[in-house]
């Protein structure tokens, strides 16, 4: 099964990785990136009606991390071509429509506030009646996909953690675009580039991960992150993923949250002779 979904995984990353970095506006990516997902979904489906599960916890890991982190990002493309097939004229109609839906967001996060804080806090005491087949709750069913109600291919909540993970990434593509509607499509802050540009020697991964961490910090100040990642492609000689919403979603599905902190951490204690 491992393999199977690796495989798949790849491949379907590879060709989002290709549409998100065309040039084609969002409501064209939203729309080619969800039949891409859609069809790897479908995919991901038809094998695991063929598949036998070797155990409940084998189950219960489809059904809690692999499968929504193969949907999370279909309803969210989904839902950006929603957005932006009704985005109104004028900027400030634009700001208010996008802060209508991030209160959307909230009020579904507050609903289910209970079963967000067991999921993100790691807590396995009740996996097995959120994420095993046969206790199918009605409210799973008013809320997903029309071909996601197969008894064989859903659980009770595994429906309820891809949204959490989509409404995480919709959220930050909100706020960026109410930024750039705030700034008319410009940063609100004009920074100096060096003239001497230094090239980054660690991945695309890690410096994303530093520069979320910069923004989270507020180490540059009051400085949007758009902006402050512009800069800093420019500065350290680097093309970083476009889609800073997508990017964060990602990091925050890794099994280990911040790898690259704790690399960074490690080399510092190791320098000051704390650690061997």
């Amino acid at each position: 099964m491992i393999e199977y979904i690796a495989k798949l995984r790849k491949q379907t990353d590879e060709l989002i990785d290709r549409i998100e970095s065309s040039d084609s506006n969002a409501l064209k990516k939203s729309m080619e990136a969800s039949i891409v997902l859609a069809e790897a979904f479908d995919k991901l489906k038809q094998f695991i009606l063929s598949y036998r599960f070797r155990n409940e916890m084998e189950e219960i890991t489809f059904f809690k991390e692999i499968k929504p982190k193969f949907c999370y990002r279909l309803i969210y493309y989904r839902k950006i071509y929603n957005i932006e097939m009704n985005r109104p004229a004028g900027v400030e109609k634009q700001k208010e429509y996008l802060n209508e839906q991030l209160n959307e967001i909230n009020k579904y996060n507050i609903k289910r506030l209970d079963f967000i804080r067991y999921y993100r806090s790691g807590a396995t005491y009740l996996d097995s009646l959120y994420f095993l087949r046969g206790k199918t709750d009605t409210e799973q069913y008013l809320e997903t996909f029309y071909y996601e109600l197969d008894p064989n291919f859903s659980t009770n909540c595994d429906f309820k953690v891809a949204k959490i993970l989509s409404n995480d990434m919709l959220m930050a593509y909100l706020m960026q675009e109410i930024e750039r509607l705030s700034n008319n499509g410009l940063p609100s802050v004009y920074f100096r580039f060096p003239t001497i540009k230094l090239t980054w020697q660690g991945s695309k991964t890690e410096l994303m991960e530093q520069l979320y961490c910069w923004d989270s910090a507020g180490t540059f100040g009051d400085v949007p992150l758009t902006q402050l990642s512009d800069y800093i492609q420019n500065v350290f000689n680097i093309q970083l993923e476009k889609n800073l919403s997508r990017a964060f979603s990602d990091m925050k599905i890794r099994n280990v949250p911040s790898p690259f902190l704790d690399k960074l951490k490690d080399a510092l204690l190791r320098r000051m002779g704390r650690r061997k």
